[in-house]
């Protein structure tokens, strides 16, 4: 038997040592730090139930819900069911839900709807609304299809009611959209008084609830909206899929031709995973919600505590330190600049650790949220948002990372 040893020249062999070595430094680093996901207000990670309830009708039950046989009827039931499930929970009829690809398609379907099926000439909001929102009115107001007026806000956000109650009474017959909580500072709007304004004026009322849904309960009996916007991937559910809700009498008008789906609302082969993930996730949020709260305030108030303690000037904008005018999930942190910092948002990608600067859907642009308020954008806005699935550790971390580095600036 003849035995081969391969002989290693010296320098591939110190070569080879090293790249063992860089190895083992890299394993025992990405094993000391921490992944920690704080962009909730983005999108949420998919709840495991939602997940078990979605696979039967990605794998099993694939018929199209259009189709009259056997597999047709089983995901047409489903959907209706999911359709019953949702309109429960929110104290509405199942055929005020209409099912969209997400809240932006329910924005846009709103406000086009007024406009197009109500006659609507003159449109109120703010100037801190999403741009599914914004931009939607910015493009029929150039179009000349309607004016638009914005309601006086105070250096923190808060709403001028009776400034939307003048512009009411001195114009025709208006749409009023106002978002429940703002996605970037967490505002808290009062959509029960401004429901209550918009009936005393006969006024249409359209509140974007994409952050709330499923942090809050939403008794849609009670509330005087025409209109409401929902996402699902913002409560554990899968994204893709949302709804608005039509209140009974008020037309909608199709955003998309084509097929009778959606009671002829809104064409196109239903999402049933999609549909079945939306309705499981909204089951899961009501089942848990009261809990649920009261944990995640915990760690946003731990999150405003570490970072007042070891940071000391730290600012918070709009209303999100305040527990009570602010959505639970959100806290938007004014830190102070220091050039040699760099990009906040960079250092602490690098560190495992995932927040953004303001909306994911405007990432690389100035906030116009920030804008609208007057906050100073040339100190470092980061926007911590949280979800169930996360914990106090995390939060401790975050703040080290945070602290850290500015003491290394001042050294």
């Amino acid at each position: 038997m003849t035995i081969e040893i391969q002989i290693f020249h010296l320098p591939d062999f110190f070569a080879l040592l090293n790249l063992i070595s860089i190895y083992r430094q890299f394993v025992n680093i990405k094993s000391t730090n921490m992944s920690i996901y704080l962009d909730n207000a983005a999108t949420t990670q998919l709840d495991r139930e939602v997940f078990e309830a979605m696979t039967p009708y990605l794998l099993q039950n694939f018929g199209n819900p259009s189709s009259h046989h056997v597999h047709g009827r089983v995901v047409k039931n489903a959907i209706e069911n999911a359709r019953e499930t949702i309109a429960d929970l929110l104290n509405a009829s199942p055929n005020e839900i209409v099912f969209t690809s997400g809240g932006t398609e329910a924005d846009n379907t709103a406000i086009l709807s007024s406009v197009r099926s109500h006659q609507i000439k003159h449109v109120i909001t703010t100037p801190f609304e999403h741009h599914a929102v914004l931009h939607t009115l910015e493009a029929l107001k150039n179009n000349g299809e309607i004016k638009l007026s914005f309601i006086n806000i105070d250096s923190r956000g808060n709403l001028d009611i009776n400034h939307l109650d003048n512009l009411l009474k001195n114009n025709t017959r208006s749409l009023v959209s106002v978002m429940h909580a703002n996605n970037e500072i967490g505002n808290l709007n009062n959509i029960e008084l401004i429901g209550e304004v918009c009936k005393s004026r006969g006024a249409l009322f359209h509140s974007d609830t994409v952050q709330t849904m499923g942090h809050y309960r939403h008794d849609l009996s009670t509330l005087n909206a025409h209109f409401i916007a929902a996402s699902a991937h913002k409560f554990h559910g899968p994204k893709g899929i949302g709804f608005i809700y039509c209140r009974d009498g008020i037309q909608l008008s199709q955003l998309l031709h084509g097929g009778s789906q959606e009671r002829k609302q809104r064409a196109g082969t239903e999402n049933i995973h999609g549909i079945i993930g939306l309705a499981k996730a909204l089951e899961i949020a009501y089942r848990d919600i009261d809990g649920h709260r009261a944990y995640v305030q915990k760690l946003k108030n731990r999150m405003i505590t570490k970072l007042q303690e070891q940071i000391g000037d730290v600012q918070f904008n709009g209303n999100s330190a305040i527990a009570d005018k602010s959505l639970y999930t959100v806290l938007s942190a004014s830190l102070p600049v220091n050039h040699a910092s760099g990009d906040l948002l960079t250092y602490l990608d690098q560190n495992d650790i995932s927040v953004s600067g303001g909306s994911a859907c405007s990432t690389g642009s100035a906030s116009h949220v920030l804008q609208a308020i007057g906050a100073d954008t040339f100190r470092n806005t980061i926007r911590f948002s949280f979800s169930k699935f996360n914990t106090a550790e995390e939060i401790d971390y975050t703040v080290e990372k945070l602290s850290a580095l500015y003491k290394a600036i001042a050294a």
